[in-house]
């Protein structure tokens, strides 16, 4: 591994330029570059930060899902859904953010990177499983966190907090039911506790 890693400015410059035309955007905020691309560009755009001299991210090391229906109380006018990577060049000592963003909201997909990166493999799996994104190209998508029956993707932003099944031990069937939900939906509002002398009365 390299002693220094390049200056952030420095690293942002690297990616932009290894990517050309694939990147929509190379962004640099507080000390980390973020990269977006389109859908159509991620494979080739993943390819090219996991091969180019300059860059060789040869480690992904999270991969994960972002629902942005509620994204700055509402104001969020872009898709919906994105999928979120971070790689890293243990070669280089430098790492980056890629973010891309799903064209349908009814139906998320993007292309699978399990090729490039064997980590993809858990990773892409969870996010489909927690956001319904659909990773075209992954040999074996099916749920990794949830049961097999289960339906619905639990960290989209319109899924209830109760969810919509729950289940029982029954001693009668002597076996696990399922049932609807026997828990009231409820609005939880945090109650602010202001006192004068609260934490020891220091300011």
């Amino acid at each position: 591994m390299s002693d220094t890693a390049l200056h952030p400015e420095t690293l942002k410059e690297v990616v932009a330029a290894a990517l050309g035309d694939l990147a929509r955007s190379v962004t640099l905020a507080l000390g980390e570059v973020t990269v977006v691309v389109k859908p159509a560009n991620y494979l080739k755009a993943m390819q090219t930060l996991r091969d180019a001299p300059d860059c060789r991210f040869n480690l992904l090391s999270d991969l994960c899902g972002v629902d942005y229906s509620t994204y700055g109380d509402g104001q969020w006018e872009g898709e919906r859904f994105a999928v979120v990577s971070h790689l890293l060049s243990l070669e280089l000592n430098q790492r980056v953010r890629v973010k891309v963003f799903c064209e349908d909201d009814g139906l998320p997909m993007v292309a699978s990177v399990n090729d490039l990166w064997a980590s993809a493999n858990w990773f892409e799996r969870e996010a489909f499983d927690l956001y319904g994104i659909v990773f075209e190209g992954h040999e074996d998508l099916r749920r990794i966190l949830t049961d097999y029956g289960f339906i619905g993707h639990p960290f989209r932003k319109d899924f209830p907090i109760t969810g919509h099944v729950e289940m029982r031990y029954d001693e009668e069937q002597r076996r696990v039911v399922y049932q609807p939900v026997t828990i009231e939906p409820r609005e939880i509002i945090p109650r602010v506790i202001r006192e004068d002398n609260y934490g020891g009365g220091l300011h």
